[in-house]
């Protein structure tokens, strides 16, 4: 019996472990990504305490930590959770394993959705980017592609317009699908060049992005752009169908937290991106992650005592 099973191994896990086995709690985490979205960001420059760092370093650094205290970490996936009736406790299922928890924090975070062209796979941390607000920075004075029509997508690009020298956004519809004042606002801009009724079909380069290969649906034509970097904002996805029955979520199927990071089951606590909340960054999942590893060590208490 653990008296916590973190699912999910990105740095709001890694956080939530810490924190609870610095209380003694019997801690687990489950993640088949370890390092979760911070694997695809090359550096990171916003975090305290570090001007520049690799994302996979300090990934590295928050599990060598974790693991010092004495985190255990399985490299699985969670199939089916089960609560016992009688004394309030959960039982995971992996592919391989059942474990037995007083209580569970869900940080599994967000996927971004892909592309799915050829050089995407290639070419991710080496240019290609999920979130401007992360690597717009490295960017100063170059030329990058946004992909999207929606607010975070226009959001990038009007972001960028402040650090690039040129950004081009590619949006495969007629309309974006974002604020007004939003879409006023990247018009305006004079340094960003729209392509609508246009899709992305190759991103090309060799050790870094290079160009991309645009389709004009109503010219029926191709186009090659040189760019330094490629932003992807085609939106996040939320995997939660898993815990439906235990929490509650928002539109984008994120789930739904009270300040003390607990869902509407007793003894389960969710934290950092799959939460419902406006910001995603790491700081601010790794706040979150505290408070859940120490409302759960609270409620143990409580239950116990």
């Amino acid at each position: 019996m653990y008296d916590v099973i973190i699912i999910g191994s990105g740095p709001a896990g890694m956080t939530a472990g810490i924190y609870a086995v610095r209380r003694e709690m019997k801690t687990l985490i489950i993640g088949k990504e370890l390092g979760g979205q911070l694997i695809w960001t090359n550096k990171i420059e916003n975090y305290p305490g570090f001007e520049s760092i690799q994302g996979l370093e300090l990934i590295n650094r928050i599990k060598n930590q974790a693991q010092k205290f004495g985190v255990e970490f399985k490299d699985d996936e969670i199939k089916k959770i089960e609560r016992d009736a009688d004394d309030g406790s959960f039982r995971v299922f992996t592919t391989r394993e059942k474990y037995s928890a007083k209580t569970i924090i869900v940080t599994m975070g967000l996927a971004p959705r892909r592309l799915a062209v050829p050089g995407e796979v290639e070419l991710s941390g080496r240019g290609i980017s999920y979130c401007a607000n992360c690597d717009g920075p490295f960017y100063k004075d170059k030329k990058v592609a946004i992909i999207g029509g929606g607010n975070s997508a226009l959001d990038a690009a009007e972001y960028m317009s402040k650090i690039a020298s040129e950004v081009y956004l590619v949006h495969r519809g007629e309309s974006f699908r974002a604020f007004d004042i939003l879409v006023s606002e990247v018009m305006e801009r004079k340094n960003i060049f729209i392509y609508k009724n246009t899709e992305v079909k190759q991103i090309v380069g060799q050790d870094k992005v290079e160009k991309i290969i645009i389709f004009d649906k109503v010219k029926n034509q191709e186009k090659e752009i040189a760019v330094d970097g490629v932003f992807i904002e085609i939106g996040r996805i939320a995997s939660t169908d898993l815990l439906a029955d235990f929490v509650e979520r928002d539109e984008r199927a994120q789930i739904i937290a009270k300040p003390n990071m607990e869902t509407k089951t007793p003894g389960i606590f969710a934290a950092g991106d799959v939460v419902s909340c406006e910001f995603k960054q790491i700081t601010i999942a790794m706040g979150q992650a505290t408070i859940a590893a120490l409302s759960a060590y609270q409620f143990i208490q409580m239950k116990e005592k």
